[in-house]
């Protein structure tokens, strides 16, 4: 070994056209752990009964729904005879009614898209709000106040059901009495989505959780360099909160679309029903029992155009979706 002033960890010397020496890396031996066919095979076969679990009641939906009538509960995997069940000929009964001809479903389906996309964006930006003041200001009773508002989710909807109907039956009795006023009360929509300004306890708590996780040093840069309360919020808060906004929007889109008892209660004219409502009053009119001729698969077609669009919702922002609940779920 080449030594350099008697030290013999000294570098080596190169001659001209030599090659420098390879170190050699040595690895650290880990044991593997052994796997246990026996154990990944049960949970694989776990995981599959689980999945068909999950998957069968969709599947029977959509075979269903494209049955002929007295066929749609035959529980066969596909049909054995297909039917387009959403539109066609305009036939009175008792021949096979078709969806679409039976019942404003176009206007249902709008209704339920834009009540669901405003309420949802309005709960989640107000929410954001409430959420972003609890987690960045330091006020007297803070603690307080947020131990008030988590009380109120242990508040099950039907004890306020009730009073909030009288609210907006005063608040109808009083646009009505004056004309200039638009109609905003019992018979209308609003009380579908108007309460959604005012936030929502859960989605507060929810996106406390995740602000809380954010640097302060962030806002204090911002604060430095001359930004408001209302830009800190507009350009740092809210972006890097997209996952937990992204799921607050997903959870409401999906609270308002399968929504029954709330339009039940508000809504009189048929156009202005929301799809659940809608398939309500088509299950009171085709059921047997209420005196119709069985068309069920009329009642398939319609939870089927209920169900797609929420599949697609969650398959599009699934990614988004994941990411906020287990960022959740690491924050405790």
């Amino acid at each position: 070994m080449t030594t350099y002033g008697g030290q013999e960890n000294a570098p080596q010397f190169l001659e001209a056209g030599g090659n420098p020496p390879v170190p050699v890396v040595r690895r650290s031996w880990r044991p593997q752990p052994r796997v246990n066919w026996i154990e990944k095979g049960v949970f694989l076969l776990l995981l599959l009964g689980l999945s068909i679990l999950f998957v069968y009641p969709f599947e029977w939906l959509f075979a269903a729904a494209f049955k002929p009538r007295g066929a749609t509960f035959d529980n066969s995997f596909l049909p054995h005879q297909w039917v387009w069940n959403f539109t066609g000929p305009n036939l009175a009964e008792p021949a096979p009614q078709k969806l679409f001809n039976v019942a404003p479903v176009g206007h249902w389906l709008w209704n339920s898209i834009w009540i669901s996309t405003l309420g949802a964006a309005a709960v989640t930006f107000s929410s954001a709000m409430i959420a972003f003041a609890f987690a960045y200001f330091r006020f007297p009773l803070r603690n307080l106040l947020f131990g008030i508002l988590l009380g109120t989710m242990m508040l099950p909807g039907e004890v306020t059901m009730i009073p909030v109907y009288l609210l907006w039956n005063n608040i109808g009795k009083f646009t009505t009495a004056h004309a200039w006023l638009p109609h905003i009360g019992t018979g209308t929509q609003y009380p579908l989505w108007v309460p959604n300004l005012f936030g929502s306890a859960f989605y507060i708590f929810l996106q406390r959780q995740f602000f809380l996780g954010i640097p302060r040093d962030y806002f204090e840069a911002a604060r430095i360099d001359g930004d408001g309360y209302w830009s800190m919020f507009r350009r740092i808060a809210l972006p890097l909160a997209k996952p937990a906004l992204i799921v607050t929007f997903i959870f409401e889109v999906q609270a308002k679309w399968f929504d029954l008892i709330t339009p039940l209660i508000y809504l009189r004219d048929q156009a202005a029903f929301t799809v659940p409502l809608g398939l309500k009053l088509l299950v009171d009119r085709f059921n047997a029992a209420g005196g119709g001729q069985g068309d069920y698969q009329v009642i398939m077609a319609g939870t089927l155009l209920l169900v797609v669009p929420m599949i697609l919702l969650f398959a599009l922002f699934q990614k988004y979706f994941i990411r906020g609940i287990s960022t959740q779920g690491r924050k405790g």
